[in-house]
């Protein structure tokens, strides 16, 4: 059993919203007569999907997980505070510049709701109370920002490829390299400052919390 019923709960949550999303994409490809494989690397190819599926692995093994190198691994705090930048960031850009448009409906409105609200603001919640504070350093920015950094490198290397670029912002085809650089660097300038607050915060609470640090 869990320690904390609540992260269970937590963890089903994310595993649902990955769930319903992969289903719907899954089913217009079925409909569409399309690939299902590429179905499935299509709703990967998103840094959503992709981040989620960070958040609902660290809430698995934080819930039920057995003692393992994985398991202390994605338990780190520096593991797990680089995913809480990353799905905070998720949260942040969908809702200043993706919501507008569209209008998802039934269970795509679910989907969309649990991926890009609901999981951002539980790992928040979890890693407030859960994630141990006062190791975190400057230096796991930079390291934190690989991530994205990535996965913007392969998103571009993608859509060259297939001619579909998975967010519109980085649409070379519509706006040109120039224009996708600089807003991919608006980008990565609101996740440094996402990280510095969860930097900051860490500090503070490790500061007030003696020992938490070891905690855990």
């Amino acid at each position: 059993m869990p320690r904390h019923p609540w992260l269970l709960l937590a963890a089903l949550l994310g595993w649902s919203g990955l769930a319903i999303q992969v289903w719907l994409v899954l089913l217009a490809r079925w409909q569409e007569q399309a690939s299902l494989v590429g179905g499935l690397i299509n709703v990967f190819g998103y840094f959503t999907v992709l981040t989620n599926t960070l958040v609902a692995t660290v809430l698995s093994y934080r819930a039920f997980g057995r003692a393992s190198r994985a398991r202390g691994i994605f338990l780190s705090p520096m593991v797990s505070s680089g995913i809480a930048t990353s799905i905070v960031l998720v949260a942040v850009a969908y809702n200043l510049l993706l919501r507008h448009l569209w209008q998802p409906q039934g269970w795509q409105w679910l989907a969309n709701a649990l991926l890009h609200d609901v999981m951002p603001l539980v790992f928040v919640l979890y890693w407030w109370l859960e994630v141990p504070k006062g190791s975190l350093r400057l230096w796991h920015l930079p390291a934190w920002s690989l991530y994205p950094a990535l996965y913007f490198a392969f998103a571009l290397w993608r859509g060259h490829e297939i001619g579909v670029y998975a967010y519109p912002f980085i649409d070379v085809a519509s706006l040109g390299y120039g224009q996708v650089m600089l807003n991919a660097l608006g980008v990565l300038v609101g996740f440094w400052g996402i990280g510095l607050v969860l930097l900051g915060v860490d500090r503070w609470r490790g500061r007030r919390l003696p020992g938490m640090a070891q905690s855990r």
